[in-house]
């Protein structure tokens, strides 16, 4: 049929987003998505828009990716909310740990890279930054620490959670990365005791 798709979006987004995350955003041109996708200039544009655009497109797909297994991660935090900070340090350590998958993580190196950005990737990368913190401060209040300290924790451990990512593209081992959440984590279940 003229005119008709014929290959799978799915496939080309993540294709794209694998190129994106693996050399970032400043760093991958059209010509690089043509061959990580195996679409021409032209079906590109016409199929996802220009290079923001698509770029936005594989920066949900990762955030929604990702987000759900946090979320997942998290869900038990009322009840065990040590056991759902490792599962949701786990998700960072496993898909870091993936051999089919870039290093780092995408809205991280996103972020680092704000003075290239346009306008709008800059203010989406920010965003989606900003939903891990949101989804720890969720956690950490359902855990029943008070406001002030599921605010800061959510900070502390968001941070720690990109740092991670960032240390692994720089060859930090993972069981150097996993003493890194251990030490994390002894420090929430200090503040949880003394929040009893």
């Amino acid at each position: 049929m003229a005119g008709k798709k014929r290959f799978d979006i799915a496939t080309a987004l993540d294709a794209a987003m694998l190129q994106f995350w693996r050399a970032g955003y400043a760093d991958t041109s059209v010509d690089d998505l043509s061959r990580a996708t195996g679409l021409n200039r032209s079906s590109i544009y016409s199929s996802f828009g220009d290079k923001d655009t698509l770029f936005l497109r594989c920066l949900e797909r990762y955030t929604t990716r990702y987000g759900d297994q946090y979320d997942a991660a998290l869900s038990c935090a009322a009840d065990r909310p040590l056991a759902a900070a490792r599962a949701f340090f786990d998700v960072t350590l496993e898909r870091i740990a993936d051999p089919g998958l870039p290093g780092g993580c995408l809205v991280a190196q996103t972020v680092m890279a704000t003075p290239v950005l346009s306008a709008s990737v800059a203010a989406r990368a920010r965003e989606a930054i900003g939903f891990q913190r949101t989804r720890l401060s969720a956690a950490l209040r359902a855990a029943r620490l008070h406001d002030e300290a599921a605010e800061s924790f959510a900070a502390h451990l968001a941070a720690v959670n990109q740092s991670l990512a960032v240390m692994s593209r720089a060859g930090t081992s993972t069981e150097q990365l996993r003493a890194i959440v251990n030490v994390t984590l002894d420090a929430l279940a200090q503040t949880l005791a003394a929040n009893k």
